[in-house]
């Protein structure tokens, strides 16, 4: 479950950004070149850039080939907008799904020895303790996810579906999102509770752990090395079959359908979405490149 714990994790890391008001320092980054790839025809470019939702602060990642993807595409388009200036869409999904009435005590759902860490995140939070007994155990992980991000220094705003949304607004250029917030957080709401446990104890854990785990995928997105993102992905999904299908495949299925669609129309738009989605066997590329695409690596 350990595994499966650093996927969700990685998931949630989206969500929880909204959550995040905190400074944050950089000490000299290296300039990233992440994976970003083209499919196109006559009339018709769809970009495809694999990303990381929560970054250090003023991390460089921004290239040349980027730029020019960016100043290209007529439109933007996110696994789903997570609106950190106005959260009530989000909110209302988090209530609405992550609330439920007869749940066992929050205490009861992770194991005896997690139960002091447990209640340390509870109080960092700031959120009232009784309110987590009322929780779906993945809506608290959500909660307390947030004081792991803010212990490794990474900060909301800074994630890269932030900045390309801001560099799109500012520009003009509508943005669109592949999945609403309640729909994204019903694939959390739909899994098996052990599952959900996992993550909760992952949101729990040491910040030293996650700041590892966190380091490893951010070298592997930064070198742009898909290789690597594609072996820790199926590494830490091997163990679930089921996690693998309800959260990789099938939305990779949905998401490739809606580019094949959106090919039929003239023009060119970005599509920005967690790295690990267009990386190896059954992601997004891989797709498309079995129903006859040709997806040509442009950085």
């Amino acid at each position: 479950m350990k595994s499966i714990n650093r996927y969700l994790t990685r998931c949630a890391m989206g969500f929880a950004a909204v959550l995040l008001a905190f400074p944050a320092t950089a000490k000299g980054p290296p300039v990233a070149h992440p994976a970003l790839w083209a499919v196109a025809d006559a009339d018709t470019t769809v970009y495809l850039f694999g990303t990381i939702h929560l970054l250090p602060e003023n991390y460089r990642w921004r290239s040349v080939k980027l730029d020019e993807a960016v100043t290209g595409s007529q439109q933007l388009v996110v696994e789903t907008i997570v609106d950190e200036k106005n959260p009530q869409k989000l909110m209302s999904a988090l209530t609405g799904l992550g609330f439920s009435k007869g749940l066992p005590p929050i205490a009861q759902r992770v194991p005896p020895d997690k139960r002091v860490a447990l209640e340390a995140g509870i109080k960092a939070s700031g959120i009232p303790r009784p309110v987590f007994d009322q929780m779906e155990t993945w809506a608290a992980a959500f909660m307390l996810l947030g004081n792991q991000f803010r212990a490794i220094g990474l900060k909301g705003g800074e994630g890269v579906e932030a900045v390309l949304r801001g560099t799109f607004a500012s520009q003009g250029k509508p943005i669109g999102e592949l999945e609403s917030n309640f729909e994204q957080l019903s694939f959390f709401d739909k899994l098996p509770e052990k599952a959900q446990e996992a993550l909760l104890e992952g949101a729990i854990d040491q910040p030293q752990s996650m700041s590892k785990e966190f380091a490893q995928m951010l070298g592997a997105w930064v070198r742009g090395d898909v290789n690597a993102i594609a072996r820790t992905f199926n590494r830490d999904l091997a163990a679930s079959p089921e996690l693998k299908q309800a959260l990789i495949e099938q939305r990779n299925a949905n998401w490739s359908r809606w580019i094949e669609q959106r090919m039929t129309q003239p023009g060119a738009v970005m599509i920005a979405v967690g790295a690990g989605h267009l990386a190896g066997k059954d992601s997004v590329i891989d797709m498309l490149e079995r129903a006859g695409y040709r997806v040509r690596r442009v950085q």
